[in-house]
């Protein structure tokens, strides 16, 4: 059975996670870029078409929060399918719930990576 590649967008400011994140992606044949902040993460997206983001609640110029935020504001065709929080905070510590209504998962670190993929699976 031939599965289909999804395109990530990747954003941790934790460069060692993102680009290992990236790696374990790319064995399964998906394709994925990492940023490494939120101004970073908004200038990919703007040039390039993803199906998914996975997106860390804390980065360094402003929050994750605001990046799906300004993602869901784009036309349907422009934005990513998909937006997945990644974050040290569970779903229902205070980032975490602020996140809810922004994103369509959220995935406490370290991400498990079967979750991941199944997750990954609903954005072909």
């Amino acid at each position: 059975m031939e599965t289909a590649s999804v395109n990530v967008l990747i954003v941790d400011d934790n460069e060692a996670a993102a680009d290992l994140l990236r790696e374990l992606l790319t064995l399964q044949d998906h394709t994925a870029r990492c940023t490494y902040t939120a101004q970073q993460a908004l200038d990919a997206a703007a040039a390039e078409r993803f199906d998914a983001a996975l997106i860390d609640l804390t980065l360094p110029d402003f929050p994750g929060t605001e990046v799906a935020r300004r993602l869901r504001a784009e036309p349907s065709q422009d934005r990513p399918r998909l937006l997945v929080a990644i974050s040290g905070f569970s779903a229902d510590d205070a980032p975490g719930a602020a996140a809810r209504n922004l994103f369509d998962h959220h995935l406490q670190k370290p991400i498990d990576i079967g979750q991941l993929t199944s997750i990954l699976a609903a954005a072909r």
